[in-house]
């Protein structure tokens, strides 16, 4: 089966791709989306929640901003030079996972507080929730796209790498 690039980054030097840029990432968004929904329905903004809230805000935040440098760089640049995207289905994948980091960037740069200043408490919160609900909808779009396979809209990979997920042939010795 084909793979996007998305999903070959994933699965591509086991486990640590994986932890980087999936569990990293996941498990401090998903931190944030949990204490948001917490701070939303007590309106407790002070305590070990929203510490826990406000860290995990602005880590993923500048998490992301590396990840998003680090694939830029070094696959949406070289891929695209290269003309080797492997249909609209890898541009989706890679762009939507790219495009789900800027919300949790938005809510690090609120956090730090270089913007949304003159917002009241109630207006930042609705804004933290607005960037969670975005990075749901992209991120879920990129992890569902990512493990579509291309060659439903007509990728075929090169000769060369067809061949390279196929079992090796088994020869067994009988003996006489």
């Amino acid at each position: 089966m084909n793979m996007t690039h998305y999903m070959e980054l994933l699965a591509t030097n086991q486990p640590w791709n994986l932890i980087l840029f999936m569990a990293i990432p996941v498990i401090l968004a998903e931190t944030l989306a949990i204490t948001e929904l917490y701070l939303l329905f007590t309106r407790h903004f002070a305590g070990k929640v929203h510490l826990i809230n406000r860290f995990a805000g602005i880590t993923v935040g500048i998490y992301f901003i590396g990840i998003i440098v680090y694939i830029t760089t070094h696959a949406v640049i070289p891929i695209t030079k290269a003309g080797e995207w492997r249909t609209v289905i890898d541009v989706i994948a890679v762009g939507t996972y790219l495009i789900a980091g800027l919300p949790l960037i938005w809510i690090a740069l609120q956090e730090c507080g270089l913007v949304n200043k003159t917002l009241d408490q109630m207006a930042k919160l609705k804004i933290h929730a607005i960037c969670v609900a975005l990075f749901l909808v992209f991120g879920h779009i990129a992890m569902i796209s990512g493990m579509l396979d291309p060659a439903i809209l007509g990728y075929q990979a090169p000769q060369s790498m067809e061949h390279m997920h196929e079992m090796p042939a088994t020869h067994t010795n009988h003996a006489e």
